[in-house]
C-alpha cells in the first residue's frame, strides 16, 4: 500500500467515525472474490454468455419456455448455493459494530450480507434476491430451495402450485420494476447520509444509481470504492481504484 493511500485510507477512516448517518451501496464488485462473477465485466457472465442476458430481461423470461427451462438449470447450478462471504463483507459488519455503518442498500442477490451478519433490518436488497421464488400472475412467495427439489426430481419449468403461473426467482429483471416501498426507503436514507459509500458498483444502473446523487444533493460526502471508473469519480470527495476486499477491510481496522 502506497503512502497516498494510507493517507487517504486515515481521511476517510476519520470521515467514518465522524459521521452520523453512513449509508452504503454494494455492487456485484462486493461479491466477485465470493466466487459469484460480475454481469458485465471482462469475465461477467452476460459477456461469456450474451445469450444468458435473455433469462433476466422479463419479456423473453415470461413469453419463452425454453428459456426459462435454461434459467431453471442455470439455478439449479449456481454459484449462490456454495459462496460465502469474503473480507469486504466482514469489514461491513465490523463497521456497523463499531457504529461506523447505519444502513446497507445492495444491488446483489446473493445474500452474503446477512450470511456474514449483517443486521437484516438495516439492509435493503433493491434487486431481490435469489433465496425466494415468486409466482408472476398471483404473487405467491415461497423457498427457492423447494422449487429447485421439483426441478431435481425432472420439472423443466415448474409452476406455481396455488394458480398455474409462471415462477421466477424473487429478483428484479430487466423490465420489472422495483418494489416501491425498498425504493422509496433507500432514497429516504440517502437523503439522511452525511457520508455515503458506494462500494464495488459501477454505477451506471438506475434507479440504484441515483442514490448517490441524492446523498450529494443533501450535502453528503461520497467516497467510491470500485476497481474500474464510475461516472461519479469526478464529483466524489475520495475514490479508490482498488478490490473492495482489499479496502474495505483496511478502513474498519482504522475506524
Amino acid at each position: 500500500m502506497t503512502e497516498p493511500t494510507r493517507r487517504e485510507l486515515d481521511e476517510v477512516a476519520g470521515w467514518l467515525r465522524a459521521a452520523s448517518r453512513v449509508v452504503v451501496l454494494t455492487g456485484a464488485g462486493l461479491s466477485t472474490n465470493s466466487g459469484i462473477p460480475d454481469f458485465r465485466g471482462p469475465n461477467g457472465v452476460w459477456t461469456k454468455d450474451p445469450a444468458a442476458e435473455k433469462a433476466a430481461t422479463l419479456q423473453y423470461y415470461m413469453g419463452d419456455p425454453e428459456i426459462r427451462r435454461r434459467a431453471w438449470q442455470s439455478r439449479l447450478n449456481g454459484k449462490y448455493w456454495t459462496a460465502q462471504p469474503n473480507p469486504a463483507h466482514h469489514a461491513l459488519v465490523e463497521l456497523e459494530r463499531k457504529a461506523a455503518l447505519h444502513f446497507v442498500v445492495t444491488q446483489n442477490i446473493d445474500g452474503l450480507h446477512h450470511a456474514a451478519g449483517q443486521s437484516p433490518e438495516i439492509v435493503i436488497e433493491i434487486h431481490g434476491n435469489v433465496r425466494e421464488v415468486k409466482c408472476m400472475a398471483c404473487g405467491w412467495h415461497g423457498p427457492m430451495a423447494e422449487t429447485l427439489e421439483r426441478v431435481r426430481a425432472g420439472e423443466t419449468d415448474p409452476a406455481c402450485t396455488e394458480c398455474g403461473g409462471i415462477l421466477k426467482s424473487a429478483t428484479i429483471s430487466f423490465g420489472e420494476n422495483l418494489v416501491a416501498e425498498d425504493l422509496e426507503h433507500a432514497q429516504l436514507e440517502a437523503s439522511r447520509a452525511d457520508l455515503f459509500l458506494a462500494l464495488g458498483t459501477s454505477l451506471g444502473v438506475y434507479p440504484a444509481a441515483a442514490l448517490p446523487q441524492i446523498a450529494l444533493r443533501a450535502g453528503a460526502r461520497l467516497v467510491i470504492v470500485n476497481a474500474e471508473e464510475t461516472p461519479f469519480d469526478p464529483i466524489a470527495d475520495a475514490v479508490f481504484h482498488d478490490q473492495v476486499e482489499i479496502v474495505l477491510p483496511a478502513l474498519a481496522a482504522l475506524v
